[in-house]
């Protein structure tokens, strides 16, 4: 049986993903979103987010997701679970090959995200958390330690404090977070729910019978100068990494820290192939912005498909 040719594959299914969806699938764009994991990517593990328009009181990531979900779903996007594993050029069309089958598509919009990144420690596989709303409730009444010392860390270190007696938050440098953060995490400081640590690199997370018992780390400014935290749990939030390890050999150009590149157009150096999101090379990895890429992506896709049509 011949596979569908679809006008538009898009790879992935958080805000960009999502938002271009809704706009292509309105002007009669039959698209697909393959996304790997979670609906709505990253978006969907935060707990709250303050600053998206028209949610004075803010959202949950999860339910603002699922939101976009439904809105895409609403107007014909079909959204597949699978990993795509190879985009590949094929006469007049793009195949993408995933764990699961084959798809083929006239164009493709990568807006695969990020991932967090890790630390890369010993002891790190298979014991740490990069989600707090996922497993914060795993340690209800327990010590935790929370590694990093930007927004998320700050942001997500407060939302454990609904579950943990106690929270020691590790920053490599300091802490660098919002000002508003900064003054909302002060609060947590007086009221001896979170110590700060500032100036620690993290080792290693130690483990006894398959269980986290602390995290050995040492000061950034005296390495000699070494120290164990005592903690039933470990949260990591030091940044994100670009999805884009499926798209080796695929000819797409990427930048240093392995973002797409692409045009004006969020077009890539490959004609038909488009990115746009956190997974684009100088994207301001917000989420309305993301939204806005994936608002540009879509329009900018229908205008190349009237050229090929």
């Amino acid at each position: 049986m011949t596979k569908p040719i679809h006008d538009l594959v898009i790879v992935g299914a958080g805000p960009s993903a999502l938002t271009a969806a809704i706009y292509a699938t309105r002007e009669n764009i039959d698209t697909v979103l393959i996304e790997k994991g979670v609906i709505g990517g990253l978006l969907a593990t935060i707990d709250k987010i303050e600053n998206y328009p028209g949610f004075p009181e803010g959202i949950e990531g999860l339910t603002l997701a699922m939101d976009f979900q439904a809105q895409a779903e609403k107007f014909g996007a079909k959204i597949e679970l699978a990993a795509v594993r190879e985009i590949k050029k094929t006469k007049g069309t793009f195949l993408i090959k995933t764990d699961v089958g084959e798809f083929q598509s006239r164009t493709v919009l990568i807006a695969s995200g990020s991932d967090h990144r890790k630390l890369g420690i010993p002891g790190e596989a298979g014991h740490a958390h990069y989600c707090a709303t996922c497993d914060g409730a795993f340690y209800r009444d327990k010590k935790l330690v929370v590694i990093g010392g930007g927004n998320s860390a700050v942001q997500e270190a407060i939302f454990l404090t609904k579950f943990a007696t106690h929270i020691d938050l590790v920053a490599r440098v300091g802490i660098e977070a919002s000002e508003i953060l900064q003054k909302d995490l002060a609060q947590f400081v007086k009221n001896k729910q979170i110590t700060v640590h500032e100036n620690w690199t993290s080792d290693e997370i130690i483990t006894t019978n398959g269980q986290i018992t602390a995290v050995k780390m040492h000061a950034t400014t005296a390495p000699d100068k070494q120290q164990e935290l005592k903690t039933d749990g470990v949260f990591v939030f030091i940044g994100v990494v670009p999805n884009t390890g499926f798209l080796s050999g695929s000819g797409i150009k990427l930048d240093s820290a392995g973002h797409i590149i692409t045009d004006e157009n969020l077009m890539t150096n490959i004609p038909g192939i488009f990115a746009s999101g956190d997974v684009r090379s100088g994207a301001t990895k917000q989420v309305t912005s993301a939204c806005g890429e994936g608002t540009t992506a879509a329009l900018a896709i229908r205008e190349y498909l009237a050229t090929i049509a």
